[in-house]
């Protein structure tokens, strides 16, 4: 069948995240460092043979007509990640509407190099939409594992059904990713979606491990520069259940905090210290080149994350980067987080996500969040708990009602943006969070004071991480313990709230219809084994026009 997409052998966009050039000195002392620690994790096939494709094979950014196609190959051995070694190789991309790919669509070949990492990108086009294609790459005489895809539905479709698998915050150290194994063999997923903290930054065991480092991460030091970052991605790419999530359904992501360093700001954060770990502009940098060369992600708005997807009629997804233009965060109680002049998203994106809510036709507007906007007062918690909490939530430990990370410590911008909702009549709002390592079904009142006196302006579903420490693990008690005590506390606190489970790991699953927008969370058994079971925890809806959460007692 004549390919109706045509690609010329090009770089497919990276040359514009082409690093500094190295020596050759620097390059092969890169590379003395960096082969021990990840050659740990790669197949032993990683050492003798090339070309191979070692780190998978994925999908992402779905669109009605296209979507884009990522791997990376070792071309030869000496050329692992980070090293900036390894020769030009053309490597070539196939896609098909069946496993066996006899009806192959579009072909095309593209060059990794050193430059990129040895990653590529191909972003298809003149595909159909709501299809489901398979994809693979080949490099000298060697095919990549084969993965599924699937287009969005046409913008003026009529769609009846989606459904996203929802995640963020895996810590590689603490545990192994069986909740994207369990996503991953499910079958039925148009897309997932990725929250935030991907990766992790921390060397080994200075972040929530409890103790235990279940699996080391690569490199063992905290990562700063471009080959760091390079390093940490590759080792995040070799999981197996990672990898059969990224083959399974396209992904739809967003950064976090931890892409970069902890409690990251437009100008630092908090986990950088600009003496010992040079420019913070720099480090961002790298953090940036690094992730748009390792994640199927398009660069979107000046290189940031921030853009909009469409699912036909039924949905529109925007995709927020709450890191590359906030304020830095301030201390609970100076008074600074009503300051009109501190900012979470940035004029521009703020502006943008306004306009594009009001322009909206479609029947849900989902807005993905990388930090909880819903208002948090943690109430009268006991010691015992209160400090454990503040620490996971980033908070002073000495008394406290909100967390300046997330929208609570910019609530300018909260209130604008609520305030547009109401005003505008804007129904079927639905953020999308993670971040805070807990599950949450919250109503996202407009004046939680008052609330539920006062209306809801949207809804907002929050997944807990999928490895990353929360309260029992800080707490150090058996699972269930601690949100048995916290979570009646915080609800009492936070009267929008409808469900808190502040212990357990896991994994979301969005299922929208005209009628209702409803999340099941699911939990894993143990984070710490490899063949940890999956069961489903609670579900929550919010039906068509009440920007309000209510349970329902089965999933879908």
């Amino acid at each position: 069948m004549t390919s109706r997409y045509r690609s010329s052998k090009t770089s497919e966009g990276l040359n514009s995240l082409t690093p500094r050039r190295r020596t050759v000195v620097k390059a092969a002392a890169a590379t003395a460092v960096l082969a021990g620690p990840l050659a740990a994790t790669l197949p032993a096939r990683a050492v003798d043979q090339a070309p191979a494709f070692l780190h998978g094979v994925a999908s992402g950014d779905p669109l009605p007509d296209g979507v884009l196609l990522w791997t990376r190959v070792t071309p030869v051995p000496e050329a692992i990640p980070g090293s900036g070694l390894g020769p030009d190789t053309e490597v070539s991309w196939v896609v098909a509407r069946d496993k066996a790919f006899t009806t192959v669509v579009a072909k095309g070949s593209t060059t990794a190099t050193a430059a990129s990492d040895h990653t590529v990108k191909a972003d298809i086009r003149g595909l159909e939409p709501a299809t489901d294609y398979w994809f693979r790459f080949s490099a000298g005489g060697t095919d990549s594992p084969a993965a599924r895809t699937r287009t969005a539905p046409a913008a003026d479709a009529a769609v009846t059904n989606l459904r996203f698998g929802v995640a963020s915050c895996a810590n590689w150290e603490a545990g192994h990713f069986s909740a994207y194994r369990h996503l991953a063999t499910r079958g039925d997923l148009d897309a997932w979606l990725h929250l935030g903290d991907y990766i992790y930054e921390y060397g080994t065991g200075e972040y929530g491990t409890r103790d235990k480092v279940v699996r080391p991460h690569a490199p063992a030091h905290e990562i700063v520069t471009l080959a760091d970052y390079r390093v940490r991605h590759a080792r995040y790419k070799t999981d197996p259940d990672l990898q059969a999530l990224h083959a399974a359904a396209p992904v739809v992501a967003i950064w976090d905090d931890h892409e970069f360093a902890n409690d990251t700001w437009s100008g630092g954060a908090e986990n950088h210290t600009e003496g010992a770990e040079g420019a913070w502009s720099a480090r961002q940098a790298a953090a940036k080149q690094a992730y748009f060369e390792w994640m199927p992600v398009r660069p979107a708005i000046a290189g940031t994350t921030y853009r909009r997807l469409r699912f036909g009629k039924l949905a529109d997804l925007s995709l927020l980067d709450l890191r590359s233009f906030r304020s830095q965060q301030v201390k609970v109680g100076d008074g600074e987080v009503d300051d009109p002049d501190r900012t979470l998203t940035g004029r521009a994106q703020l502006d943008w996500l306004k306009s594009g809510l009001k322009a909206s036709d479609t029947t849900w507007r989902l807005v993905g969040n990388s930090v909880m906007i819903s208002p948090f007062a943690i109430g009268s918690l006991s010691a015992d708990l209160l400090k454990p909490l503040a620490k996971l939530l980033g908070l002073p430990q000495e008394g406290l009602a909100l967390n300046t990370d997330q929208w609570d410590g910019y609530t300018d911008d909260r209130r604008e943006l609520l305030a547009h909702l109401r005003a505008n009549a804007i129904r079927n709002t639905v953020f999308l969070t993670g971040d805070i390592h807990m599950a949450w079904a919250n109503d996202v009142p407009v004046d939680a004071g008052t609330y539920p006196l006062s209306p809801s302006a949207a809804t907002e579903f929050v997944v807990t991480s999928v490895t990353s420490d929360n309260l029992d693990d800080i707490v150090r008690v058996p699972e269930g313990t601690v949100s048995a005590v916290a979570s009646p506390v915080i609800r009492a606190a936070n009267r929008h709230v409808h469900w808190v489970d502040t212990d357990r790991h896991g994994y979301g699953v969005l299922d929208i219809t005209a009628e209702r927008a409803q999340m099941d969370y699911y939990v894993v058994s143990d984070r710490t084994k490899r063949d940890a079971t999956a069961t489903w925890a609670r579900s929550y809806r919010t039906r068509s026009g009440t920007q309000k959460v209510e349970r329902t007692y089965d999933p879908v």
